[in-house]
C-alpha cells in the first residue's frame, strides 16, 4: 500500500537497542488501537508497548503522538506504525484491517475500538446530522472493524476486541444526546458480538469515567468533582488502560463491561460532569 494513500500514512517505528535497520520483530502479539496517538488512546497504546506489543496506531486526520506514548514507544523498542482513517465514512474503518494486516505482514491480534467523536446537543436542538455523524464514528465504523477483524485468518489463537464505553451508559442524562445514544449502540454491539464470534474471538469493553479534563474544567471544579465521586476520587488514565490489558490477556472473559470510574456509574447526575460543581 503506497504511502500517498490518504487513508494510511506510515510513521516509521521505534527499535530495540542494536536492532539498526533489521527487519519487524517478530513473534509478537499486534494490537491495533483506534484513536491511539493522543489522549486516552495514547495511554491505552502505551501500555501494550510496555507489555511487548508491536502497535497499529490510528488516527482520524493525523497520527501525531502525544509526548509520553513517543517515549514509551521509544524506550520499549516497540515496532509501530500510525494509520489515518477519516471514520466520518465508515468504509475507511473497514479497510483498515487489511492495511494493518498488509503493512505488518499479519492481522491484529487485539482490536481496541477507542476512537470517538463527542459533541455538545440535547433533545430539544440536536439534528439529524449529529446523530449520524456520532453513530458513524462511535458505532458504524466499530462494527465494520469487528466484522473486518473477524474476517481475516487468525494470527494467533486468542484474539479479542475490546470496545471503550462510558459510565454514562448506566444512567444517561441529556447532554451530548448524540453520543450518549451512540455509546449505547456500542454497548449493544459488545454483546451481539461477543456471543456472535465465540468462540473464536472474545468481545469485552471498558466504560471510563471522567479521567483526563478538557479545557472546560478548572482544578477547583476537579476536586469537588472528585469529592461527588462514591469512591471520593477520580480514575486515573494508567487505570483504564490497565484494564484494557486485562481483557487482552484474560482468555476466560468475554461479553464483559469493566467499568474504571471510581464508582459513578452507580449514581444518577443531572448532567454531564463539565456542568457540574462549578
Amino acid at each position: 500500500m503506497s504511502g500517498s494513500d490518504p487513508t494510511y500514512r506510515p510513521l516509521g517505528r521505534a527499535r530495540s537497542q542494536g536492532e539498526g535497520g533489521a527487519a519487524p520483530l517478530a513473534g509478537k502479539r499486534l494490537a491495533l488501537v483506534t484513536g491511539g496517538h493522543r489522549r486516552l488512546g495514547a495511554h491505552i497504546a502505551a501500555a501494550f508497548a510496555r507489555e511487548g506489543f508491536s502497535l497499529a496506531i490510528h488516527g482520524s486526520h493525523d497520527t501525531r503522538l502525544d509526548s509520553h506514548l513517543a517515549l514509551a514507544l521509544e524506550e520499549n523498542g516497540t515496532e509501530w506504525e500510525g494509520f489515518v482513517a477519516d471514520f466520518s465514512d465508515p468504509e475507511g474503518a473497514e479497510e483498515l484491517i487489511g492495511k494493518v494486516a498488509e503493512r505488518f505482514g499479519r492481522p491484529p491480534d487485539v482490536l481496541v475500538n477507542g476512537a470517538a467523536l463527542f459533541g455538545q446537543d440535547r433533545l430539544s436542538d440536536v439534528t439529524a446530522d449529529d446523530l449520524m455523524r456520532h453513530y458513524a464514528v462511535n458505532c458504524a465504523a466499530p462494527a465494520l472493524l469487528t466484522k473486518a477483524f473477524a474476517m481475516v485468518p487468525a494470527g494467533t489463537a486468542d484474539r479479542c476486541i475490546v470496545n471503550i464505553l462510558d459510565q454514562r451508559i448506566d444512567h444517561p442524562h441529556e447532554d451530548q444526546l448524540a453520543y450518549t445514544l451512540s455509546k449505547l449502540a456500542l454497548a449493544g454491539l459488545t454483546r451481539l458480538s461477543a456471543s456472535n464470534l465465540a468462540p473464536r474471538i472474545r468481545v469485552n469493553a471498558v466504560a471510563p469515567g471522567l479521567t483526563i479534563p478538557t479545557t472546560d474544567y478548572d482544578e477547583a471544579q476537579m476536586e469537588r468533582l472528585e469529592a461527588l465521586m462514591p469512591l471520593h476520587r477520580l480514575p486515573q488514565p494508567e487505570q483504564i488502560a490497565e484494564a484494557v490489558l486485562y481483557l487482552a490477556r484474560a482468555t476466560a472473559v468475554t461479553d464483559q463491561t469493566l467499568y474504571i470510574d471510581a464508582g459513578a456509574h452507580m449514581r444518577g447526575y443531572d448532567r454531564d460532569f463539565m456542568h457540574l460543581c462549578r
